[in-house]
């Protein structure tokens, strides 16, 4: 279908379902990550981000099938929206860049509110942990390992090295930093831990 120049582009439509609209659509996001910030995911409810985005649950159920996927959805929505594979030329400005992206997805909000008491829900909750694994961490995983991938590629880092460790290397001092001590990040940090990853990795 041809859109005529100046009109806007057409809503987004399920596979044989209805319009849905953006605006609507944000909404609902929005009221689902107050909802986990304030109440946990246990107890939020379907009902209660209907009314707070004001939307009736029939909004919700066009879009997601239930509260799990709905949570899922929007989470992965945030945690990946900065991620990407950075490619400057070099192992450096990659994890550099690596980092800054992360430390955009990690400064939402609501984010150290909402990270901690979703990952405690999964450790009692397998379904949602296979869930959130698949949504979040292996897209993430996906994109950690090819940016390691190439630096060996450009011969910047040895065949052998060990991926399963440079991998934690890359998420793990900046989740500490933002989430658990919430301590603050800026060019300097980013240049110093940069720094570290490197060296670590080449040792």
């Amino acid at each position: 279908m041809v859109v005529s120049e100046g009109l806007p582009a057409p809503k987004r439509r399920t596979s044989g379902g209805p319009v849905l609209q953006d605006d609507v659509t944000e909404a609902i996001e929005a009221a689902l990550l107050q909802e986990l910030a304030e109440f946990g995911y246990g107890k939020v409810a379907i009902d209660a981000v209907a009314r707070r985005a004001g939307v009736g649950k029939a909004a919700i159920y066009r879009r997601w099938r239930d509260k799990q996927e709905m949570v899922v959805s929007v989470a992965s929505k945030v945690a990946l929206s900065a991620v990407g594979i950075p490619d400057t030329g070099s192992l450096r400005g990659d994890i550099r860049q690596f980092l800054v992206n992360g430390c955009s997805s990690l400064s939402h909000p609501l984010a150290d509110t909402i990270i901690p008491d979703l990952l405690a829900e999964a450790a009692r909750n397998p379904e949602l942990a296979d869930s959130l694994l698949g949504a979040i961490h292996d897209p993430k995983r996906a994109t950690a390992t090819q940016l390691l991938q190439r630096a060996i590629d450009r011969n910047e880092l040895p065949q052998d090295t060990d991926l399963e460790m440079g991998l934690g290397l890359l998420a793990g001092p900046l989740y500490v930093q933002m989430v658990v001590i919430k301590s603050p990040t800026d060019d300097d940090y980013f240049d110093r831990l940069t720094d570290k990853i490197v060296s670590a990795l080449k040792t």
